[in-house]
C-alpha cells in the first residue's frame, strides 16, 4: 500500500470523525481488529468503548442519539459478534433511531469456502441477509476502493428521510486495503441535505381550516414530535389554538405531562381524559405517530379512537405510515416541525382564528371533568403502603426522587407500562423507552449511551429483573468507564407481563413465568445488590415505598455506579380507559370508562 493511501478502515474512521461522532461502542473480534487499530490511531479525536454483548452496543448508540439528535457508530466482529446485534438494530430501525453499525466479515479471498464464521450455507459471506429486514439498508464493499463510497452512502441513507440504521459489511481484508488518498469530505457529501420536507401548500390549508371548524379538536402525537425537534412548535400551536394535547407511548413528554393541554397517555392502559377525548374528537390531528396496536386498542373502534367519523389528519414524514391502519380525511407527508411552521405561518394569515372559542371552551371543560374522574380512580395506588411495594406508588415514588434535568431509561415489561401511567416527563426526553421492537435489554444498556450523551445530567434505568439478569454484563462496563449511572432493578420475581397474560388469558395456567426456588417454592431471584457490589456497584435493597424516593437521591448524588433492587408487588397490572385484544383469546376490559359509540 502506498504510504499515501489510507486504508479502508482509516477512510470509515476518518468519516465518522468528520461527521463529528464523539464514541463509537463494541466488541473486539478476529474480523475487526484492523478497524480497531485505525481507531487507535485517531484515539484523540474519537473515543472507543468496549462492552462485554455486541447487543449492548446497538442499546447504548440508539439511546446516545434519543438524548444528543446526533448518530454514532458501532463495531462487531463477523459470525457470532455481528449476529449479537440484529437485536438492537431491529429495535432502532422500528423507532425510526440512526446508528452506524460497522459488521467485520471473512476476508473476500475466502467467500464460500466456509471459513471460520462464515455464513455461506446460502449465499456466500451472507451476513447481509441476516439484517436487511432490520435496517435501512446493507453495504458490503468487497474491494478497498469501494469503501469511500459505501461509507458516505451508508451516512446520508442513515439520516435522511426517515432516520434509521444502516450496516456497513466490510471483509477482513477490505478493512486493510488501500481505499482513497483521503476520506470522502462530509461537509460535500452531507451536511447540505436537508430533509425537513414541508406539506403541500393546499394541504396545509385545509388542514387549518379542519382544525379552525372542529368543535372538539384533539392532537395526538408520537415520536416523531419528539426527536424531531418540533416540541416548541408543538406547545404554541396548542396554545394558540387551545387544542389539547395526547400522545402516544413514543410521544410522552413532547408536551410538558404538567401542562394544562396535556391530555397524557392515549393507550390500552391510557389516561381516561387522553382516550375519552380522543375517542370523541371530531377532528384528530396526528403528527410523527404510528398507530401501533397499543396506542389504538387493538384498532377496535371506541376505545382510543373512533376514525371515523372522526376526521383523522395525518403527518409523517414517511408516507408508507399514513393511512396504514386508518382512513384519513387529509394525509400530508412531512416533517412534522416543518408542518408546524407552516401551520403558524398560515395562521398568521387568519383573520378570525377564534370563531370556535365557545365550543373550546366547552370541550376542555368536559375533558377536565375527564381528569377529575380519572384522579379519583387512580388516588388508592398512590397511598398504598404494602409489602411488596404497590407498583403504581413506586413508579409515582420514582418521578418525584428524579431531577427535573434527569434521564430516565426505562426497559421493556409490566414496569414500562407503570411509567408510563405515573411519571410525569416534562420534556422530550425525560422518559425514553422502547416501543416499536420491545426488546429486554435496551434499558440496562441504554442508560450508559445516555450518560455518555449528557455527562452532567442524572441518567437513570428502570429495567425488570428478567431484563436486568440478562444483561447483567453492563456493572462492569460501567466501573471500566467509570459510569455514574443508577439501575433501579424493579424485582417482582417473574416475566410479570406474560404471566399476567396467562392469567387475563389462559385462565391462571401459569408456566416458564415465575421465578421459584426449586426446593421451598419461594421465588426466587439472585441478590442483585450483591451481585452489584461483587463487580464494585454500590448496591442497596428497597422493600418499603416511603425508602425508594430516598434510595433514588442517594444513588444519584452517590456520583458512582449504583444499583437499588426494589421489591415490587407483581399481582397488579396497570389499568386504563383502552382495551387490548390477542385476536383468538379474547379482548380485555377497560378499567375505566366504557367503549363509546358516536351518536
Amino acid at each position: 500500500m502506498s504510504r499515501n493511501m489510507l486504508n479502508g478502515a482509516q477512510v470509515i474512521v476518518d468519516y465518522l470523525i468528520q461527521e463529528k461522532v464523539p464514541h463509537v461502542f463494541g466488541l473486539c473480534g478476529h474480523g475487526n481488529i484492523q478497524f480497531i487499530d485505525a481507531l487507535y490511531e485517531r484515539s484523540s479525536e474519537i473515543k472507543t468503548i468496549s462492552v462485554h454483548h455486541e447487543s449492548v452496543a446497538g442499546f447504548m448508540a440508539d439511546v446516545y442519539y434519543r438524548v444528543s439528535g446526533r448518530p454514532t457508530a458501532t463495531f462487531t466482529s463477523c459470525g457470532p459478534g455481528s449476529a449479537n446485534l440484529p437485536i438492537s438494530l431491529a429495535n432502532a430501525f422500528l423507532d425510526s433511531v440512526p446508528f452506524m453499525a460497522i459488521t467485520g466479515n471473512v476476508p473476500t479471498s475466502q467467500f464460500n469456502r466456509g471459513a471460520f464464521q462464515e455464513m455461506y450455507r446460502h449465499y456466500q459471506a451472507d451476513f447481509p441477509s441476516t439484517v436487511r429486514t432490520m435496517c435501512k439498508k446493507v453495504f458490503q464493499p468487497t474491494r478497498g476502493e469501494m469503501v469511500p463510497l459505501a461509507i458516505r452512502q451508508a451516512w446520508k441513507t442513515m439520516v435522511t428521510g426517515r432516520p434509521g440504521p444502516v450496516v456497513v459489511d466490510v471483509p477482513f481484508d477490505v478493512f486493510m486495503e488501500a481505499a482513497a488518498e483521503e476520506a470522502p469530505k462530509a461537509s460535500e457529501w452531507s451536511a447540505n441535505i436537508s430533509s425537513r420536507c414541508g406539506a403541500d401548500p393546499d394541504g396545509v390549508e385545509k388542514a387549518v381550516d379542519m382544525l379552525l371548524a372542529a368543535e372538539r379538536p384533539v392532537m395526538l402525537v408520537g415520536q416523531g414530535v419528539r426527536y424531531g425537534g418540533a416540541a416548541e412548535e408543538l406547545r404554541k400551536l396548542a396554545e394558540r389554538l387551545q387544542v389539547p394535547v395526547a400522545a402516544s407511548a413514543s410521544g410522552l413528554g413532547a408536551l410538558d405531562v404538567s401542562h394544562p393541554l396535556a391530555l397524557g397517555l392515549v393507550a390500552r392502559a391510557g389516561h381516561y381524559q387522553a382516550n375519552h377525548a380522543a375517542r370523541q374528537a371530531d377532528v384528530l390531528l396526528a403528527l410523527g405517530v404510528r398507530f401501533d396496536d397499543r396506542t389504538s386498542s387493538s384498532w377496535i373502534p371506541g376505545y382510543s379512537f373512533t376514525i371515523p367519523p372522526t376526521r383523522l389528519i395525518h403527518v409523517d414524514i414517511d408516507p408508507e405510515e399514513i393511512g396504514r391502519n386508518y382512513p384519513v380525511a387529509l394525509g400530508l407527508m412531512a416533517d412534522v416541525r416543518t408542518f408546524l411552521r407552516q401551520v403558524h405561518a398560515e395562521l398568521d394569515r387568519r383573520d378570525n382564528i377564534f370563531r370556535k372559542s365557545d365550543a373550546r371552551k366547552k370541550w376542555l371543560a368536559q375533558i377536565d371533568g375527564y381528569r377529575k374522574e380519572w384522579d379519583k380512580f387512580v388516588a388508592p395506588g398512590f397511598s398504598d403502603d404494602t409489602t411488596p411495594i404497590n407498583p403504581q406508588r413506586a413508579a409515582a415514588e420514582i418521578d418525584k426522587a428524579l431531577p427535573e434535568d434527569a434521564i430516565l431509561v426505562s426497559d421493556i415489561g409490566v414496569h414500562h407500562n407503570w411509567l408510563l401511567g405515573f411519571c410525569k416527563p416534562k420534556r422530550p426526553d425525560s422518559l425514553i423507552g422502547s416501543m416499536g421492537f420491545g426488546p429486554m435489554g435496551f434499558g440496562v444498556a441504554g442508560v450508559m449511551g445516555a450518560k455518555f450523551a449528557a455527562p452532567d445530567r442524572p441518567c437513570v434505568s428502570v429495567c425488570g429483573d428478567g431484563a436486568f439478569f440478562m444483561h447483567a454484563n453492563v456493572l462492569g462496563t460501567a466501573v471500566e468507564y467509570n459510569l455514574p449511572v443508577v439501575w433501579v432493578v424493579w424485582n417482582n420475581y417473574a416475566y410479570a407481563s406474560i404471566r399476567g397474560l396467562q392469567r387475563g388469558y389462559l385462565g391462571g395456567r401459569e408456566l416458564a413465568t415465575d421465578f421459584k426456588h426449586p426446593e421451598t417454592g419461594e421465588r426466587y431471584n439472585p441478590d442483585f445488590a450483591a451481585m452489584a457490589r461483587s463487580c464494585g456497584v454500590e448496591g442497596v435493597r428497597v422493600d418499603r415505598a416511603g425508602d425508594l424516593g430516598e434510595a433514588i437521591r442517594k444513588g444519584i448524588a452517590a456520583n458512582r455506579p449504583y444499583l437499588i433492587d426494589v421489591d415490587i408487588a407483581a399481582d397488579v397490572n396497570p389499568a386504563g380507559a383502552g382495551v387490548w385484544e390477542l385476536p383468538g383469546l379474547g379482548q380485555s376490559k377497560a378499567g375505566i370508562g366504557t367503549r363509546f359509540q358516536p351518536g
